[in-house]
């Protein structure tokens, strides 16, 4: 096994981490912009293999990530068990909504997603035959609960209150939502591992908005489940969990999923993470995505730090969550450089 990232999933503490970016294909790039502009909208990007292929390969190109995550979207799934989907420019995804039992009575079975799904595989399938051969591929999803609060609210919330809500007025049919959404990230990811997929991520964005039982229940017990029926379809499979500003929930968070990397947000010290969540696996993170804005020495310092500050366990090095469309791409440079100083 050569590729950094399998090694450090694989629980190997590696002189220099292996690096990559939670959305770096993205409109940070001119390439990316250029690229998206010829598919004419976001979805006919996501859902066209030829240009999804390209702008997952474009900052591998640029940058020498080791590794390339599939360019799609988390919204994908629920538009594939039949909600209707669209972007809004300049303010994100809108949704069709599930707030009762008829709108989810309207929604297909889990195991029809492939059919709408299939153009995600076919750039899989690129991507495991263009990368370089020490780059890894990364497959993804959303999670369940992440997923449900844009399908219960129909776009993205500050606080998930729509979902919220849903679990105390009507939670069996809130728990059915849970239910399809695992079943179909089962079904979504396993194709994408057949498809090529080296690993795969599972993207919990608002796990922090949950409290007490509800973590348990709707964040840990799904990624449980998903990340048990992967691996028993791909014996060997590495899965990274991300359960985003879980706080003192990270804590355990390996052992109660089965998760072999625990993704971290920049909302705890990466010196805390260390002691309390590194023991049990490897950890990602988890620089702050404001210094691919600002850049300059203090982006050299946080890089050392956490780089440091990890390097007594396995280590990804990431980002605290997606860099945003207005960094500068000279300081993702930057950031790399600096982190394999001395290599």
């Amino acid at each position: 096994m050569t590729k950094p990232l399998l090694r450090a999933l694989a629980r190997e503490t590696l002189p220099v981490p292996p690096v990559w970016m939670m959305r770096q294909a993205g409109r940070y790039l001119p390439e990316y912009r250029a690229t998206r502009e010829r598919a004419g909208d976001f979805l006919s990007l996501c859902y066209n293999p030829e240009l999804a292929t390209e702008v997952t390969l474009q900052p591998i190109r640029r940058f020498g990530f080791d590794a390339a995550i599939l360019f799609a979207d988390i919204l994908l799934v629920p538009q594939a068990l039949g909600a209707d989907l669209w972007f809004v420019t300049g303010e994100g995804p809108r949704l069709s909504t599930v707030t009762g039992p008829e709108d989810f009575a309207r929604l297909k079975p889990a195991a029809e997603v492939h059919a709408t799904l299939a153009p995600i595989y076919e750039t899989v399938r690129n991507l495991a035959g263009a990368l370089p051969p020490e780059v890894a591929l990364i497959g993804f999803a959303g999670a369940p609960w992440t997923v449900a609060t844009y399908m219960i609210a129909g776009r993205g919330t500050p606080d998930q209150a729509p979902a919220h809500r849903l679990i105390a007025e009507d939670r069996s049919t809130f728990e059915a939502l849970i239910d399809v959404l695992t079943a179909a990230t089962i079904e979504y990811l396993s194709a994408q591992v057949e498809a090529g997929a080296e690993v795969v991520k599972i993207f919990d964005s608002w796990a922090g908005s949950l409290r007490g039982d509800d973590f348990d229940r709707y964040a840990v017990a799904p990624a449980r489940t998903i990340t048990a029926a992967l691996k028993a379809r791909h014996p060997g499979l590495p899965v990274i969990a991300f359960p985003r500003e879980a706080g003192q929930n990270y804590i355990g968070f390996h052992a109660a999923t089965g998760a072999d990397c625990v993704a971290v947000d920049d909302s705890v010290e990466a010196e805390w993470v260390a002691e309390r969540i590194q023991p049990d696996g490897c950890v990602q993170g988890n620089l702050a995505s404001r210094h691919m804005v600002s850049g300059g020495p203090e982006l050299d310092a946080e890089v050392r730090r956490i780089r440091d500050a990890l390097s007594g366990g396995p280590h990804v090095f990431n980002l605290g969550h997606g860099i945003t469309p207005d960094a500068d791409p000279d300081n993702v440079a930057r950031m790399i450089d600096t982190l394999r100083e001395n290599a």
